[in-house]
């Protein structure tokens, strides 16, 4: 059989062609496993308030100036990163470098925001329960903003060498996928902990 192969060799595989393959299953496997993190975080948080005294909740009125806004520069940041996908399966380098470019500027910018916002609160992690939950939950999710940050930068990089096609793609769905992942975790964080306070929650 090896005799057959010297003899006539063929074209060396490469990778999984498409959008899938080991990889994206293994961030599919990685998203799950994270995301039922977040569910225990928010749990606890809606069960400790749930049974804690009146007065629990350090911010019964979540200022929403710098929360919400950065709330929808993160899905504004998802959109454009599908955007930047679309255009290395259309082939489109110019369309796919504006996405991750712009995907990459927004999430540090989110970034950068959260941790303004974490000064701004008028409480810290060892205050009380709410604030160790607020705080523990915003900044997993900050850490899980820093890889997407990674991740964004690389695939951008990626991009601008050419490394990608319509049929070698993985590793910006996988990317993509993770990206989106971070943002939607955040909308259960925002409606939890700046939402749920302005409909009774925890009063």
């Amino acid at each position: 059989m090896a005799e057959v192969l010297t003899l006539h060799p063929g074209p060396l595989p490469v990778g999984p062609i498409g959008r899938r393959g080991l990889g994206w299953w293994g961030v599919g496997t990685l998203v799950a496993s994270e995301a039922a993190l977040f569910g225990y975080l928010l749990f606890s948080y809606f069960y400790t308030g749930a049974t804690a005294p009146p007065g629990w909740m350090l911010e019964p009125r979540p200022v929403l100036k710098l929360a919400l806004p950065n709330t929808i520069l993160l899905l504004a940041s998802s959109v454009i990163a599908w955007y930047g996908e679309h255009g290395v399966l259309d082939r489109k380098p110019a369309q796919a470098l504006i996405g991750f470019g712009g995907a990459f500027l927004m999430a540090c910018l989110f970034a950068a925001v959260q941790v303004l916002e974490w000064y701004a609160k008028p409480f810290h992690m060892g205050t009380s329960s709410y604030g160790s939950l607020y705080f523990v939950t915003t900044g997993f999710h900050m850490a899980h903003v820093v890889v997407g940050i990674a991740v964004l930068g690389v695939i951008f990089i990626w991009t601008a060498l050419d490394y990608f096609s319509p049929r070698r793609n993985l590793s910006v769905s996988a990317g993509v996928l993770y990206w989106h992942f971070v943002d939607i975790v955040w909308l259960f964080i925002f409606a939890s902990f700046y939402i749920s306070p302005y409909l009774g929650f925890g009063r």
